[in-house]
């Protein structure tokens, strides 16, 4: 296997990610922005905040993957949890 990072997919590229990462925050910087153009009327105040969807969505993510990982650890099993004893199969 070759190191040459031409012969790497281009999502698993150095500057591909990035990149992808400028994209990405610049797109939720305009999203950001733009909710200064016009008024939010939230449904229950603090949603109507600036930038709640953002702070919102992070934090949402935060605990899915915190669960996630918890879970991980609570349901993980042994590497030999199958085996059975028997080599000759």
């Amino acid at each position: 296997m070759t190191d040459r990072p031409e012969n790497d997919h281009w999502l698993v590229r150095p500057t591909t990610i990035r990149l992808l990462w400028w994209v990405f925050c610049i797109v939720l910087a305009l999203t950001v922005i733009a909710q200064f153009g016009f008024s939010v009327k939230g449904y229950f105040g603090v949603d109507g905040w600036i930038g709640f969807g953002a702070v919102f969505g992070f934090f949402a993510c935060l605990v899915m993957v915190l669960v996630a990982k918890g879970l991980g650890l609570i349901l993980k099993r042994g590497e030999r949890y199958y085996d059975d004893g028997d080599s000759d199969v």
